[in-house]
């Protein structure tokens, strides 16, 4: 048999086997390209959570510009996006030559920094805040859903802020800099003591500016003073349990324009995805449960008591 001829047996024999088919089953040729699709698109995975916040595009906006329209900026809620995606404060924000102004205003402010709303690595986590360097962005999660995010101006390169594992230690609403007795800071939480390391309110000059410590926003400086935990002490030098877990993250290209000067051509260039964190998670997450663990059985113990 010739190849010709073999093309035309084998056609044939198709043909009869989905006539054949048709007549047992009652189903045409259409109906069984529409049922195996649909098997194939049920096993395809859903969207990831960090993927479905709506595409904020931005744009550069001169002072002149800005200025002359600051009536329309000046609700809080304009306001805080705006200190937010230029990483200022508001003193800061109004000595800008231009400012990065979104498409949108009527988001809440998650969605337009980096962090995912959810990370379930951390949902056995009870309370935790993230600081990613590159970013210069914070974010506070209890068990794996946020709570609060904002910006953070770092440390600056002669006096970077350490990455890994840290533990909130001892807090002060009002503190005097270890650095420089002129400096008082705000709300300040401690996360290593013989380092005098710690996140607290101070101004936001829009790029990393500190001697190590994490500044904030006095709102966001606020909350997470009365948020996150103290260390637990039996004297004054055993130390029973400890605070809250902060990681710190990344490196910041120092030298380089701003990362979030990017969010112009790509407004998904900083969006922070779960395998990334899980990069810097993962490393500490035993340590992390260990201490929780502990914390609670103190305080279980403390109850019975």
């Amino acid at each position: 048999m010739n190849l010709k001829a073999f093309s035309v047996s084998s056609l044939a024999l198709l043909i009869a086997a989905v006539l054949s088919c048709k007549n047992k089953e009652q189903k045409s040729l259409p109906d069984i390209v529409d049922s195996t699709m649909k098997n194939v698109v049920e096993t395809i995975a859903p969207p990831q959570k960090e993927n479905l916040k709506p595409v904020i595009t931005y744009h550069w906006m001169k002072k002149k510009e800005w200025q002359s329209l600051k009536d329309s900026f000046e609700g809080a809620q304009h306001l805080n996006i705006l200190n937010a995606i230029n990483r200022v404060d508001t003193t800061h924000l109004k000595r800008l030559d231009s400012i990065l102004v979104p498409s949108d205003f009527s988001k809440p402010l998650s969605f337009y920094l980096p962090f995912p709303e959810n990370i379930d690595q951390l949902k056995d986590v009870n309370k935790i805040i993230l600081f990613s360097y590159p970013t210069q962005v914070f974010a506070a999660y209890e068990n794996g859903k946020l709570v609060l995010t904002g910006p953070t101006n770092m440390g600056k390169k002669k006096t970077k802020t350490p990455g890994g594992l840290f533990f909130t230690n001892w807090k002060a609403k009002k503190t005097i800099s270890t650095v420089d007795d002129e400096w008082i800071l705000k709300w300040n939480f401690n996360v290593h003591n013989k380092w005098g390391i710690g996140f607290h309110e101070y101004a936001l000059p829009g790029y990393p500016a500190s001697h190590s410590c994490m500044r904030l926003l006095g709102a966001d400086a606020q909350f997470l003073y009365g948020w996150a935990d103290q260390w637990i002490l039996k004297n004054d030098y055993e130390q029973l349990a400890y605070g809250t877990p902060v990681i710190v993250f990344g490196q910041y290209p120092f030298g380089e324009p701003r990362p979030w000067f990017k969010v112009t051509e790509d407004p998904k260039a900083l969006d922070i995805p779960q395998d990334t964190l899980s990069h810097y998670i993962q490393p500490h997450l035993q340590t992390i449960l260990e201490r929780q663990q502990q914390r609670q059985a103190l305080g279980t113990a403390a109850v019975k008591k």
